[in-house]
């Protein structure tokens, strides 16, 4: 605890005396243009302001902003409802091959189903990779459809997913949220489907039966208990994931980061008694510290 205590204190210290050279001198990422920040289509003017400001659109040196409506849902989910309110927005902010996804829910409190590691999962199944993106909404909503404005974003920036991908991966956000409504923990519906993939990405099945196994096998590992009805859908979408056009070969260490996130590092103690208290506490402690080195 002390240590961790010792690095946050280090960085925050860094963030607040040091000039801040690799984002406010940097401009436009020429090579991947602008963050594009899509707004839910149902959104009303207000709220359309608040979400500009939840994601800091105003400190961009320069951002390209579009909606995402009912009709882009069917563009990329079978059967979509082009009647479909939207109003979970994002922004996407490309980065250089090995990145990664960092997915940070900057609401909350109004993204009420969808956790950052399942947007990130949903992603990778889409054909996604590399990328900051932020979601945010105004209002307490699901989540879904700012996966739906991550897909246009990418579109938008001239590249091409699949549309049998995006299909999937909104199945597997679907069944993800599901599970976590069938009284599966947030932290363990992503930890199973990310484990699950990994063995498909490893072991290659080539049949149903071979990934009911896999399925089998996680779900017992990590002692989760599932209804038969949630089996099926798991098995379902795990037998979809297995016929997509993926190279398993990359996908394998992409999960495995995706595995290693900083969020389920600190996740062990961030409820521990006491904690926030101390980490305060030592804050206050340090700006005391350097105001006396200022005096």
């Amino acid at each position: 605890m002390k240590k961790l205590l010792t690095i946050i204190a280090l960085l925050f210290t860094l963030s607040v005396t040091l000039p801040s050279y690799s984002s406010a001198n940097v401009g436009i990422n020429e090579k991947f243009g602008l963050p594009i920040v899509v707004y839910g289509g149902n959104l009303s003017a207000d709220e359309k302001a608040s979400v500009a400001e939840s994601l800091n659109v105003a400190g961009e040196v320069d951002v390209e902003e579009i909606e995402v409506t009912g009709e882009d849902l069917v563009n990329y989910i079978k059967d979509g409802d082009s009647r479909a309110n939207m109003y979970s927005s994002a922004k996407i902010t490309r980065k250089d091959e090995g990145a990664g996804l960092v997915i940070e829910i900057v609401t909350p409190d109004n993204i009420t189903q969808v956790t950052s590691e399942m947007y990130a999962n949903a992603m990778l199944t889409a054909g996604i990779e590399n990328a900051t993106v932020e979601v945010a909404s105004p209002k307490a909503v699901t989540g879904h459809s700012a996966l739906v404005g991550i897909y246009k974003a990418y579109e938008v920036n001239g590249e091409e997913l699949d549309p049998e991908r995006t299909d999937v991966a909104n199945d597997e956000l679907t069944v993800a949220t599901e599970l976590a409504d069938g009284g599966v923990e947030d932290a363990k519906v992503s930890e199973l489907l990310t484990e699950i993939k990994k063995q498909i990405a490893e072991q290659n099945p080539a049949s149903r039966e071979e990934v009911e196994q896999i399925v089998e096998e996680q779900l017992n590992k990590l002692q989760i208990e599932l209804s038969p009805e949630d089996r099926q859908l798991l098995v379902d979408l795990m037998d979809r994931i297995r016929q997509l056009d993926i190279d398993f070969s990359q996908w394998s260490t992409q999960l495995e980061d995706l595995s290693k996130t900083i969020e389920d590092k600190i996740g062990t103690i961030v409820n521990d008694e006491g904690f926030w208290e101390s980490v305060k506490n030592f804050f206050k402690n340090l700006a005391d510290t350097v105001r006396g080195w200022i005096n």
